[in-house]
């Protein structure tokens, strides 16, 4: 027989604190810290999105000159981007209430342009070491002026936020940023209802855990 715990017993009320404890943090990313080596951002013409199993990356590219570059990588949890996607609709709808409609680039031959593989798209694509491994963003912060959007992409750990990458693109390019997370966002969610069977490995790489890309190749901006 177990005798109940007397609340008026100090004993007992050690005992019970002994075992492991967790308590849940919650974030305001408000004040979130900005580095010195973030606060300037970076500009990029086009993002592409790619689909891991547990996680989506976001490369944001500048196509503006040779090597075309991968100048940030983030990758973020499902759910951030079903909410990223959700203020990203927002602040454009606010951006065409204040400033007009966002008027998308008329690209000659854009409809006989064939459209590159992952694989043909990267190898155009410089990447470098400190860009490759990517940045964590579990939070972000989206503001506009009249001709650019800019993204704050902020990791939320205790016991402060800080922001991991600035990023700035044309207003025209956060549109086509939105279309392609939308369209590849309801790939995942398809993907979740009905699961594919495995992929294949590859002889050199292993097995692939990403899918095909969305994004804005060609031909970019």
């Amino acid at each position: 027989m177990i005798d109940p715990p007397n609340p008026d017993d100090p004993s007992e009320e050690s005992s019970q604190n002994d075992g492991p404890q967790s308590q849940e943090i919650r974030h305001s990313h408000i004040g979130a810290l900005v580095p010195s080596h973030v606060a300037r951002g970076v500009f990029t013409t086009g993002a592409v999105v790619l689909q891991g199993q547990h996680e989506f990356i976001l490369d944001f590219l500048l196509r503006m000159q040779q090597p075309q570059q991968v100048v940030a990588r983030i990758v973020m949890p499902p759910a951030v981007v079903h909410q990223f996607i959700l203020a990203l609709q927002e602040n454009i709808h606010r951006y065409e209430d204040r400033f007009g409609p966002i008027h998308m680039p008329t690209i000659p031959n854009q409809n006989q342009q064939s459209r590159q593989s992952a694989q043909d798209l990267y190898e155009t694509l410089k990447i470098s070491d400190d860009v490759q491994s990517g940045t964590y963003a579990n939070a972000v912060m989206i503001g506009h002026s009249p001709t650019e959007f800019s993204f704050d992409f902020i990791t939320t750990f205790f016991p402060r936020s800080s922001v991991s990458q600035r990023v700035f693109m044309a207003s025209a390019n956060a549109q086509r940023l939105l279309d392609s997370m939308n369209h590849s966002f309801q790939q995942f969610q398809e993907r979740l209802r009905n699961p594919p069977p495995p992929p294949p490995a590859d002889e050199e790489n292993g097995p692939s855990g990403f899918s095909s890309p969305e994004g804005d190749w060609p031909p970019g901006l």
